[in-house]
Order: C-alpha cells, then sequence, then structure tokens
C-alpha cells in the first residue's frame, strides 16, 4: 500500500530526518535523536507535524447534535461550552473505543472532533451511521494543516509569532485568531505531559508556519521533533496510544481512560457494561509499571504474579531520558492494578522484577486547571 505523506514531507527529508511509515503515512521518526529531542521538548520545546490527525466537522440544530455525540461517547458533551475542549472516547456498540477524540464545542451548532491519523475515517463512518435530523458529520481532514508545540517554552515562542498574549487561553480551551489572510485555530492540549498549543491552519500556512516558528523558535531551544520521542514523552505523561491501550475490545476503563465515564441521561453504547466496570471494578486495567532491574520494557511482554501466574502483558514500554529508567504501561487482572504491587516482567526469556505506578512518571510544565478534560 502506497503511503500517504503529509504537506511538510519534503521539508523533513530536508532537515535530515529518518522517515518510517505510522498509520498508512510516511513520517519521521527522529532528525538528530530520539534522546536529544525528547530532552529538547522537557527543558525547552519541541515542534511536531501532526497534520496526518484528523478534523471531523459536526454541524446541526443543538438537539440533533447532542443526540449523537452523547450517544457515542462516554464523557458529558452537553455541559461544554464555547472555546472549551474535552478529552473523550468514540464508543462502538458492545463498548470499546473505535478512537479516543479531542471534541471541540464552536457553538451549540457546530463542533469539531479531532481524530488520530489511522482511525479519523473510520470515526467519520461510524458518526455518520447514527446521525439524524439536520446533523452533518464531514470529514474536511484534506483541508486542514495541523501543528504542534510543546514545552515550558511553547508560550513563549507563540506569542513571539504570533504578537499576541496567551497566558489566558486555560488548558484544554481554544481560541479563532485572524492570521494571514485566515481564521486559524489555536488550542492548548498535548501529548507530553508539557504545555503547548495545537495550530490548525490550511496546507500552505501551515508549512509557513513550521518553517517560521523553527526559525522565531530557535534561540529559546525549540527544535523538531519525529515519533520516537513523541512516543516516549507520551508514555513519560501516561497517555495512551490507540492500538497499544486503546482498542475495539477493551472498555474506557479497562483502558486507563475511567476518568472521563461519567453517568449520563442519554445512554451511550454498552451503558451498563461501561458503568459497571466504572463502579465495581473492572476484570483488567491499564496502569503504569516500572522496571527494578536491568533491560528495557516493550510491549507484549507477558506479566506474572509473585506466585508464577500470568495475569497480564505490557501494551508501551521504553527507556526513559528523564528518568533514565525503564517504564511502560500494562494490562493487568486488576487485583494486580494497585500502586506498589510486585509484578514480574518476562524479557527474553528472564523474568525481571517490576513495580506497579499510579502516580504520575513526570511532572511536566502543562497548566491544568479544574476544567480541563
Amino acid at each position: 500500500m502506497e503511503l500517504k505523506s503529509t504537506p511538510l514531507n519534503q521539508y523533513h527529508r530536508d532537515l535530515g530526518a529518518k522517515m518510517v511509515p505510522f498509520g498508512g503515512w510516511d513520517m519521521p521518526v527522529q532528525y538528530t535523536g530520539i534522546i536529544q529531542e525528547h530532552l529538547a521538548t522537557r527543558t525547552h520545546a519541541g515542534l511536531f507535524d501532526v497534520s496526518h490527525m484528523g478534523e471531523i466537522f459536526i454541524t446541526g440544530n443543538k438537539e440533533d447534535i447532542l443526540s449523537l455525540l452523547e450517544k457515542v461517547t462516554c464523557n458529558i458533551v452537553s455541559s461544554m461550552y464555547e472555546g472549551q475542549v474535552q478529552y473523550n472516547a468514540i464508543l462502538n456498540e458492545s463498548g470499546g473505543l473505535v478512537d479516543d477524540v479531542t471534541i471541540y464545542k464552536f457553538s451549540d451548532m457546530k463542533y469539531m472532533i479531532c481524530s488520530n491519523a489511522s482511525n479519523y475515517e473510520k470515526v467519520t463512518a461510524h458518526l455518520q451511521k447514527f446521525t439524524s435530523g439536520t446533523c452533518k458529520v464531514e470529514n474536511v481532514s484534506a483541508n486542514w494543516h495541523q501543528l504542534a508545540m510543546q514545552g515550558p517554552n511553547a508560550n513563549q515562542i507563540l506569542e513571539l509569532y504570533l504578537g499576541l498574549e496567551l497566558n489566558s487561553l486555560l488548558y484544554y480551551h481554544f481560541i479563532e485568531i485572524p492570521f494571514q489572510g485566515e481564521t486559524i485555530i489555536v488550542s492548548r492540549t498535548g501529548y507530553t505531559g508539557e504545555d503547548g498549543f495545537e495550530i490548525y491552519t490550511s496546507k500552505s500556512l501551515g508549512i509557513k508556519l513550521w518553517n517560521a516558528l523553527l526559525q522565531v523558535g530557535k534561540p529559546l531551544g525549540l527544535v523538531p521533533v519525529g515519533l520516537g520521542a513523541r512516543d516516549t514523552l507520551r508514555l513519560e505523561a501516561k497517555y495512551p496510544l490507540y492500538g497499544h491501550e486503546l482498542n475495539d475490545e477493551w472498555s474506557p476503563v479497562e483502558s486507563g481512560i475511567g476518568f472521563i465515564v461519567k453517568e449520563k441521561p442519554i445512554p451511550y453504547f454498552a451503558y451498563e457494561r461501561i458503568q459497571n466496570d466504572k463502579k465495581n471494578s473492572p476484570k483488567k486495567k491499564v496502569v503504569g509499571i516500572i522496571l527494578q532491574e536491568p533491560g528495557v520494557l516493550r510491549e507484549n511482554f507477558p506479566i506474572f504474579s509473585q506466585d508464577g501466574k500470568e495475569i497480564g502483558k505490557t501494551t508501551s514500554g521504553t527507556h526513559s531520558p528523564s528518568r533514565k529508567e525503564s517504564l511502560g504501561l500494562a494490562i493487568l487482572e486488576f487485583p494486580y492494578t494497585k500502586n506498589q504491587t510486585e509484578v514480574f516482567v518476562e524479557i527474553r526469556g528472564q523474568k525481571k522484577k517490576a513495580m506497579v505506578d499510579t502516580s504520575p512518571f513526570i511532572k511536566g510544565s502543562v497548566r491544568v486547571n479544574t476544567t480541563s478534560k
């Protein structure tokens, strides 16, 4: 299958990026090196090409939009206000995940869903299957370009470039800005645990932004960052990745994102199953683990209890550049998911001691406020 390319493909190559297939796309995995790019994002700032992500607009009258979104998601969409971004999950009929998404509310009659690159066509078809009345679901990903800038210096760099004050833009909120002849969207969310932004523009302006931001941000330590460091950064922040911690079988609670599961007057798909997981504990759950012996955690390593029973497997793993130890995420039988539970991970035929860790792996610069997520 021929890989898709983002508008920045040649620019990545010109910067010496190593390119790899990812979700059907030809993407940069690293430029100077994963560790260097990771640490630059934690200490200064990193710029990410995320224009392979999907943008899906939902329009119509208020009642028809909410009838759809409340039915297919587990978080409460009706409580959102204009300018808010919400982390949510699109559910299939059995309670598994079609995708984890962010929802942007422009007005009662207009929302946008940002979906993962490999899933946005599937999400669009799923939503269209359940629309009614005036509600319209449109995949407009081909018309949009998206960049992400993350790190403690991201606010200063973007303010310098846009000539705007951004400290008032709260976490999990967005604004629309007239800029160079078009209206762009700037949101403050992220996938690293650091403060940062997503910038939605046309493709042509997105290319200009990529080059200009790298130039403006260079004195403040801004570097381009590939998928390699994006993965180590999200793991340190304990953010799930579809196809690893999230899939079409596990419920949101099992997947470790049960904090977005709410009781709602409009029952969503598999409501009883998901509420039972939330209230009575699921049979299994994704949690963080830290290796206590030499070795590196990777996905699909079997995990055992102290008495030798196989109790789960790793879903993601890495050597943490920030903590300088191996950590990851794992799906474990629920009785073994308590903090500081000792487990054993089989790595190359050897069982290595690990510890369940339910606290944050890192404390980044992200500005959490009470309305986030």
